[in-house]
């Protein structure tokens, strides 16, 4: 295709991509290894990957996200992803400025660098990993980003949490609480996402292998260690003819699963029963229940992969939409952890959704490498009594490791963390704009509302780094407060560092950061000081 055509057709998905927030269509732009004289605008539901074995085989001139909300404002520029390809504008920055859901994966920007926001607007909570800047990456209003295995020039920019892990090299200058800084030097364990890309003229899936103690960029010598699964070995789903009993009778018969683009209508969930059984999606393939199930259940077994993939809630109750393992799996699966990469989770916005859990982790050892989990504040369908939810995400196994932790409007605790050993490494959350009052945000007897980040009474050990809890109650006159941001056993095994909250309205607030600790904060849009906690518990 010449460069003219592809930038006709680039233009073309994006004008439809622009403002398709809760709308329909479903993307996937994919380019083949080689030099492309074009820009890549980027939308909605749109998911742009190159097609070569490292992210230098495809170039392109310019891939942006430009805010869609008056006065710059990126705050919604939510569900859209760019992996595997590089960039080479022929001069200045790029702007990539986004908010949650938004994959930036094995990239390589040359040039200049990298801007994480427009003008004054502001952005908010965003992720790279194995990607590498050339430049400055200057991430201006974000109010929080995580950075993980990836390498640049130099770094410019600080708000309320900025969480880098993994990075080797040119780390910004100052530690927390100012700039509000979080250094972990190493990734303790992971996978990066498998991804699809040409084999010669043979299209294969890429699994990258499980590191420990990882720091840098993975595809600095080439591909590197790992396994390519030939397409054969896949069952390539479409929206438009399959059901969930065509994609398990496949699974049943020991393929994996490739979902592209569209909506997946399910009356039964998904069932992964097979160890090490890979589930890919491309463009925010969507799983949605029509009969008040889970849309997806792995079983208590190793190795699964799940990457990219977008959850509806519908207006029929799900008791949970995501479970990783059933109730009381034990079986440890250290050598051989189940990765969840890029699952994304909606109730509400596009109409009225339900679900009284969002993602519920049963199997040890899990891995959660990105995910924002969502009820919705705004959109269609949106409303106390409408699209209900009481949690996002619910831990029952041990030794379950989060990294970019998003979790927003829950109706109850955002996060529930019943298992032991349990790891999050970045965590943002806004708490639920709409309580009607405070008698219907209350979590006990004398505590106003429930914790964001909940660790269970019966925990013994468990660890978080760089914790970020907002306030931003919406009804007017209804002066609700939240006691705590965290609530945790006051346990030394039970560590926490580097934690915020802040108010994003004159409405109510949160009372603590973390149990009695911290302070509470002021009324108004994020007036300092904001209340910080180093350490909890205190050294």
């Amino acid at each position: 295709m010449n460069a003219t055509t592809i930038q006709n057709r680039l233009n073309e998905i994006f004008r439809i991509q622009e403002n398709n927030e809760f709308g329909l269509p479903r993307t996937a732009i994919m380019f083949k290894p080689g030099n492309y004289n074009v820009d890549v605008p980027v939308g909605f539901f749109t998911h742009v990957m190159g097609l070569g074995a490292v992210p230098d085989d495809v170039r392109v001139n310019r891939v942006s996200s430009m805010p869609r909300l008056s006065n710059d404002n990126a705050t919604q520029n939510f569900w859209r992803g760019i992996e595997n390809f590089s960039v080479a504008p022929a001069s200045g920055r790029i702007t990539w400025a986004i908010s949650q859901a938004v994959p930036f994966r094995r990239m390589h920007i040359l040039g200049e660098g990298l801007n994480l926001f427009l003008r004054n607007g502001w952005s908010s909570g965003g992720w790279m990993s194995d990607s590498k800047v050339d430049g400055q990456v200057a991430s201006g209003t974000q109010q929080q980003w995580i950075s993980r295995n990836s390498e640049w020039g130099s770094w410019a920019g600080s708000n309320w949490n900025m969480f880098f892990m993994g990075i080797p090299r040119n780390l910004p200058a100052g530690t927390w609480p100012s700039p509000a800084y979080t250094f972990v030097n190493t990734t303790p364990v992971v996978r990066e996402k498998p991804f699809l890309y040409l084999n010669g003229n043979q299209y294969e899936v890429f699994l990258p292998p499980l590191k420990t103690n990882s720091t840098g960029i993975s595809w600095e010598s080439g591909l590197g260690e790992g396994t390519s699964l030939n397409l054969d070995t896949f069952y390539i789903a479409r929206s438009d003819r399959d059901t969930a009993e065509t994609i398990n009778t496949a699974l049943d018969q020991g393929k994996n699963l490739l979902l592209t683009p569209g909506i997946y209508s399910l009356s039964d969930p998904i069932r992964v029963n097979r160890q090490n059984t890979v589930v890919l999606g491309m463009g925010f393939a969507t799983l949605r229940p029509r009969t008040g199930k889970p849309v997806i259940v792995v079983g208590d077994v190793d190795g699964v992969r799940l990457a990219h993939i977008m959850v509806d809630a519908d207006a029929v109750n799900s008791p949970v939409l995501v479970q990783i393992g059933e109730p009381n799996s034990n079986a440890s699966h250290v050598s051989n952890p189940t990765s969840v990469t890029d699952v994304f989770v909606r109730v509400g916005g596009n109409g009225v959704g339900r679900a009284d859990v969002a993602m519920e982790i049963n199997s040890n050892n899990v891995i959660l490498d990105h995910t924002w989990l969502w009820r919705a504040d705004h959109g269609a369908g949106v409303g106390w009594y409408s699209n209900t939810s009481r949690n996002g995400l619910v831990v029952n196994g041990d030794d379950v490791t989060a990294y970019g932790l998003f979790v927003e409007h829950f109706q109850e605790y955002q996060v529930i963390w019943n298992g032991n050993n349990g790891r999050t490494y970045f965590y943002q959350s806004e708490i639920p704009y709409d309580p009607p009052s405070q008698p219907e945000y209350t979590s006990g007897p004398g505590v106003n509302g429930w914790a964001s980040y909940k660790v269970s009474d019966n925990v013994t050990h468990h660890q978080a780094w760089g914790l970020g809890v907002y306030a931003v109650f919406t009804v007017p006159n209804a002066n609700v407060y939240l006691s705590r941001a965290i609530e945790v056993p006051n346990l030394p095994t039970i560590k926490f560092q580097h934690m915020v909250t802040v108010n994003l309205t004159n409405n109510g607030g949160i009372q603590n950061v973390i149990n009695n600790t911290g302070g509470a904060t002021r009324p108004g849009i994020a007036v300092q000081p904001l209340p910080r906690v180093t350490e909890y518990p205190a050294p």
